[in-house]
């Protein structure tokens, strides 16, 4: 199982609506409000990685109210 974490970014006034929208979206497992220069923190599993990036790309960038993430892939320790 591979786990990536997003940061994420929310257009003002839209936090609410983006994690909702979020959590519909598989292989996301959980989605938490953070503080600090993101909003949301997003973790992502999914049984290969090249599924994983793919969600990020075609799902998850692409949810309305979303101003900018940061992809983070574990690698293990």
């Amino acid at each position: 199982m591979e786990t990536v974490y997003l940061l994420i970014e929310t257009e003002v006034g839209r936090l609410e609506e983006v994690a909702r929208r979020l959590r519909a979206v598989t292989g996301v497992v959980e989605v938490e409000a953070v503080t600090g220069p993101f909003d949301l923190i997003v973790k992502l599993q999914a049984e290969h990685i090249n599924t994983a990036l793919d969600t990020v790309v075609h799902k998850i960038r692409k949810v309305p109210g979303i101003k900018s993430t940061e992809t983070l892939v574990t690698v293990g320790a």
